[in-house]
């Protein structure tokens, strides 16, 4: 009778997770139906990166010519992110004035995984920078968002003479001394990724997705129409969800290491943050990387949160222009 039902449980797990695995594999199926690649891809040290360029400036709704002199712009999304993120409001509204080249950070999107410390923001800068290369962007401005911007202080710190310019929004910079949320200690555990995120794909539903955007805004509503262009599916697929819980684990240890070296930095920088912005905090953040570099200029958004780029376009369109002048001023002085 025991070995009975042994046998029964046994058969019981595995039809549990021969279930699991076609429900994640069906859901992973119908977000990449409905929400494809939207650029092409390059292929970096044997990793494929998903990059969207749009081109060349269109001509301005002013109808003056675009500024062929100007940088390329290469934007970085943040953590559970992709290229959708940076499609909705802030590309389009910049893409006037600069070639606008997104990229799917590795393990996000569609850009193939990294492991171990290949994960790293200097790792994951690295490839970029190769990448953007490729299609022949030379000294870019470099804006990231949130933990892109973490990835775009790397780029800045690693390779200076790469970039013309920078920009944060939103941006992670400085340690921080809360713990680890729970939900990112299962889902980077080696257990944690093998059984937990394959739950998670298969049975959490969007609106949980949704409901975590909502609080991302806050105290902003989320704009109309947002949800939809961005795809939350995509988020929800196991190669996302393993890379962001691993990159988000190792993240605090790799702000301690990286805050030191600010001091260093001297191109221009323009950084833009909301002083509502819970995820990321203003003091802690911000202000500390002004106090810490000398070149850069704060902006900021009163009572604005997380999502500037989407809720204060106009803002973080003008600190990209900014960074534009001040990287040409500094061309001119060389």
């Amino acid at each position: 009778m025991g070995v009975k039902r042994v046998l029964t449980a046994g058969l019981i797990l595995a039809l549990a997770a021969g279930g699991t695995l076609w429900r994640a594999k069906a859901r992973e199926a119908d977000a990449i139906a409905d929400y494809p690649p939207l650029g092409s891809f390059v292929t970096v040290d044997g990793q494929q990166l998903h990059l969207l360029d749009l081109g060349q400036p269109t001509p301005r709704p002013d109808g003056l010519p675009a500024d062929a002199a100007a940088p390329d712009l290469v934007l970085i999304h943040g953590a559970s992110g992709h290229i959708r993120d940076m499609t909705f409001r802030l590309a389009p509204a910049l893409s006037s004035r600069f070639r606008v080249i997104i990229v799917d950070r590795p393990g996000l999107g569609y850009s193939d995984s990294t492991g171990g410390a290949q994960a790293s923001l200097s790792k994951q800068a690295a490839i970029i920078r190769q990448a953007v290369a490729a299609l022949g962007a030379e000294h870019p401005i470099v804006l990231g968002q949130s933990y892109g911007g973490g990835v775009a202080l790397a780029w800045a710190l690693d390779a200076p003479d790469s970039l013309s310019a920078l920009v944060t929004v939103g941006a992670v910079s400085h340690p921080w001394r809360t713990p680890l949320s729970t939900f990112y200690k299962v889902t980077s555990s080696p257990l944690g990724q093998r059984l937990a995120v394959p739950l998670l794909t298969a049975y959490v539903p969007e609106s949980t997705i949704r409901d975590t955007l909502t609080e991302v805004f806050a105290p902003q509503a989320v704009p109309a129409g947002y949800f939809e262009h961005f795809g939350p599916g995509l988020t929800l697929r196991r190669s996302a969800l393993r890379a962001n819980a691993r990159q988000r684990a190792d993240l605090l240890a790799e702000i301690r290491a990286m805050a030191p070296r600010y001091g260093d930095l001297s191109l221009p920088i323009e950084a833009v943050h909301g002083s509502a912005d819970t995820t990321v905090g203003l003091d802690l953040h911000a202000r500390q990387l002004e106090r810490d570099v000398p070149s850069l200029n704060l902006t900021v958004l009163d009572g604005v949160g997380h999502m500037p780029h989407q809720v204060a376009t106009d803002a973080v369109v003008a600190a990209v222009d900014r960074a534009a002048a001040r990287a040409a001023t500094a061309r001119n002085l060389r």
